[in-house]
């Protein structure tokens, strides 16, 4: 199994370090920050489709969030969880690496995406009100996720490709718990510095260019809520846009010291670090962010829960 190999078909996972008894500690740990991810965000999209006090923009994009960020930790952290209940390495095929690759990324780049057009949603409701239900309708709104969603799945099939393309003969165990992109490099035996450059520019692209429209956008707003006279209406107009800056401050951060870095082939233990923040600790966050932060959502769900309480009793 550890020989080379020029034409691998099939990658075995190596997951944590450690005992039994450490894996069954992450994976009831694991187990728990997925199951509050997946009920968090299944949550914010039932009551943003069913409430109509919700059905603006702002929550539609919210919405569509949830689901990405549903997505993106399904696509990788059940897998990490079979992983760890195994008692050696997982076998993992080579289609179903490729596939799980380009699903990760495709949803993060999207997910990059719409963050952006949410820091513009803000931008203009704080900055233009009287003109953001004519700017932000739902024609507007409806094409902007289906771009976001398009030019993810686009984006990165070319990347995918590259990283597929390479001859993978050194090994076929990856020192990771799921198809890590740098792990993969570390198995070529083709000269992959000037493909990992290109990656890196790409990433630098993703990054960069959806985070400057977001700078830009908040930028404006802070501008704009310190011309407000009373302390209270900068607060209000702030609390708009506190729980979206949260999750950018946090998911941008995260994100940057795993993707954007010349070098895939960082060390193995800085990537399971960096891929615990980006695919469990901040999914699980965000439900918590997007929800105690607003007054709007907690006024629907507190009256959601009075209904729920009534049919039982009734």
């Amino acid at each position: 199994m550890l020989k080379n190999y020029s034409s691998t078909t099939e990658f075995y996972l190596l997951g944590f370090p450690g005992s039994k008894e450490l894996h069954n500690i992450l994976f009831a740990t694991f187990f728990f920050f997925y199951l509050v991810t997946v009920m968090g965000n299944i949550l914010i999209i039932v009551i943003v489709c069913v409430d109509k006090r919700l059905q603006t923009p702002m929550y539609f994009f919210l919405g569509h969030l949830s689901v990405l960020e549903m997505l993106t930790t399904t696509v990788t952290v059940p897998l990490m969880l079979w992983g760890l209940l195994l008692p050696g390495m997982q076998a993992i095929s080579l289609t179903a690496c490729c596939v799980q690759l380009y699903l990760y990324l495709s949803l993060g780049t999207s997910e990059f995406i719409l963050l952006a057009v949410m820091a513009v949603d803000r931008h203009v409701a704080v900055c233009n009100p009287l003109r953001y239900t004519i700017i932000m309708n739902s024609h507007t709104c409806l094409w902007v996720v289906i771009v976001s969603w398009v030019f993810g799945f686009l984006f990165q099939i070319w990347p995918v490709y590259a990283t597929f393309h390479l001859t993978f003969c050194k090994s076929n165990v990856l020192d990771h718990f799921y198809c890590d992109r740098g792990q993969l490099f570390k198995l070529s035996c083709d000269d992959s510095l000037f493909t990992e450059f290109i990656l890196f520019l790409m990433a630098v692209f993703v990054l960069f260019g959806s985070l400057i429209p977001t700078i830009v956008s908040y930028t404006y707003i802070i501008s704009t809520i310190l011309k407000i006279p009373s302390g209270s209406g900068q607060w209000k107009a702030f609390s708009t846009c506190a729980s979206h800056f949260t999750c950018v401050v946090i998911g941008y951060s995260s994100c940057l010291f795993l993707y954007v870095k010349p070098k895939q082939t960082q060390a193995a233990e800085y990537n399971r670090v960096a891929s615990l923040m980006v695919l469990v600790i901040t999914p699980c966050l965000n439900p918590f962010i997007f929800t105690l932060r607003n007054d709007k959502f907690r006024e629907v769900f507190r009256d959601a829960m009075k209904s729920c309480y009534r049919l039982l009793k009734a």
